[in-house]
């Protein structure tokens, strides 16, 4: 008789340890899983949430006991709980919480088991749709603006053709200038085609760079060169106040790109008859800071944050009007950051702009 209860304290025992190993592992899953896990006990109220879980919502460590409504303020949570309550279980459904730093979230519902005799309780998993959400809506943005960025021009080119074809190229004053026209609007979809390429590359990580130790006064003078043109067109004064002994270690052609972009933008933007320079200074370990500066009309504050951003423009109009493609500084960003660099903007309205970025520096 004794035997048969001490085997039956042993059975109980193993048994217990079991459960207890069972209930750990199912602990230290849930608390590896990178979706909110939520369990309710059969009264709606929470017997365990994981540690993503209490991120998502920015819970306290110790939920438990509480009513779904009392712990996340959440009436959409509620409504879910009780339609599960009532149906069983729902699945993939998107809930929109504007109030929360993750406001886009999937959640799964279910009714499961308590294994103890009693009602069901509730198993909820929910999933973080911000950032997919965030990119869907680039996306179609970005395929939005591209179409019109084609449109455009293509429809301009289009006219053109139409009218020379109606005559207009017997004609010795106007057929040259629709053909002027359907030159600049040509341009403007190569240089368009350039740059969605380019910003391809980048996206993929394809694009390689070749590190070098590079001069970046004589970089500067080259790009400097290659912009007199236009620079003379608005009256502007180049100044290069790079130190001639100062290099960097990168790619010189990408960096021209960087520079011949910054300096493009404040020619076409600075103040006509003004002044545009370009500077450089060694910013500790190992790091140059360059930055290209006007004496425009500055940029707003609240605009300066999106200058960064594919097809933003601050004027659009104006831009349209001098060529650009509104990919330029999203293209500089891309590519000093690939060196591990950063980039910024300072500006004051009416008291210019200066854009700085930074790069490896070169051997001494």
């Amino acid at each position: 008789m004794a035997a048969a209860r001490e085997e039956s304290r042993a059975l109980r025992f193993r048994q217990q340890a079991a459960e207890r190993e069972a209930e750990a592992q199912r602990e230290a899953l849930l608390n590896s899983m990178g979706e909110g896990v939520m369990l309710l006990d059969h009264h709606g109220r929470i017997r365990l949430v994981n540690p993503a879980c209490r991120q998502l919502f920015g819970l306290p460590d110790d939920v438990r006991g509480r009513t779904v409504l009392e712990a996340l303020r959440l009436h959409q949570v509620q409504e879910l709980v009780e339609r599960v309550q009532k149906g069983g279980q729902v699945s993939g459904h998107e809930l929109d919480l504007p109030g929360l730093d993750r406001p886009c979230l999937q959640v799964s519902a279910a009714a499961v088991g308590s294994g103890e005799g009693q009602p069901p309780g509730m198993l909820l998993v929910f999933h973080d749709l911000t950032r997919l959400k965030q990119l869907e809506n680039t996306r179609k943005e970005f395929v939005a603006n591209v179409s019109h960025e084609l449109r455009s021009p293509l429809a301009l080119i289009k006219g053109c053709v139409e009218t020379l074809q109606d005559g207009a190229q017997a004609d010795p004053a106007a057929g040259p200038r629709f053909l002027r026209m359907i030159e600049k609007h040509a341009d403007r979809l190569a240089y368009l085609i350039e740059d969605l390429l380019t910003l391809s590359q980048l996206d993929a990580g394809q694009l390689r760079l070749r590190l070098e130790p590079v001069g970046l006064g004589s970089l500067v003078a080259r790009v400097m060169d290659d912009l007199a043109a236009p620079a003379a067109g608005r009256n502007v004064r180049l100044r290069n106040e790079v130190p001639a002994a100062l290099l960097a270690r990168v790619d010189g052609e990408r960096l021209e790109q960087v520079l011949a972009n910054l300096l493009d933008n404040a020619i076409k933007y600075g103040r006509a008859g003004g002044e545009v320079s370009v500077g450089a200074r060694p910013a500790g370990g190992e790091t140059l800071e360059v930055w290209v500066r006007d004496d425009g009309p500055g940029i707003p504050s609240a605009a300066q944050a999106r200058l960064f951003e594919r097809f933003y423009r601050l004027d659009k109009a104006r831009s349209r009007e001098q060529g650009g493609t509104g990919l330029g500084l999203a293209i500089v960003k891309h590519i000093v950051q690939a060196h591990g660099g950063e980039v910024r903007v300072e500006s004051e309205p009416g008291r210019g702009t200066a854009f700085f970025f930074t790069v490896p520096a070169g051997p001494c």
